[in-house]
């Protein structure tokens, strides 16, 4: 079954990849809405614990996309490739989306916070 679907990564054109990734970051934002307005969760308050890990600043996943993504840039055709896009890619969308989209329209702040209040 593993295989069947490494092989099945590995046979994307890199556009089918970029769709994959945009339902993805679909998926992702899903689950960032119900985490955040039905679980009442806020990550500047929630993850707090974190920041001595990251010297105050906040991590968000939108960053690791964009760090997957580049990594994908540099390997050839393959399945790893591919999963790399897909899941750099939907990670910068939903960061974004739930950034600039979500926060803004629902609570009036894209509540982009760099570092964590200390």
């Amino acid at each position: 079954m593993v295989r069947t679907f490494w092989k099945k990564l590995g046979s994307l054109t890199r556009r089918q990849s970029v769709g994959r990734g945009i339902a993805f970051a679909f998926a992702c934002e899903l689950l960032t809405v119900v985490l955040r307005f039905g679980f009442k969760l806020q990550s500047t308050r929630d993850t707090q614990f974190l920041s001595e890990l990251t010297f105050g600043y906040r991590i968000h996943h939108g960053y690791a996309g964009v760090v997957l993504l580049l990594i994908s840039l540099v390997l050839s055709r393959s399945a790893l490739r591919n999963l790399l896009i897909i899941i750099g890619l939907g990670l910068v969308i939903s960061d974004a989306i739930h950034h600039l989209v979500v926060l803004w329209s629902i609570t009036g702040s894209p509540e982009f916070d760099l570092r964590y209040a200390m």
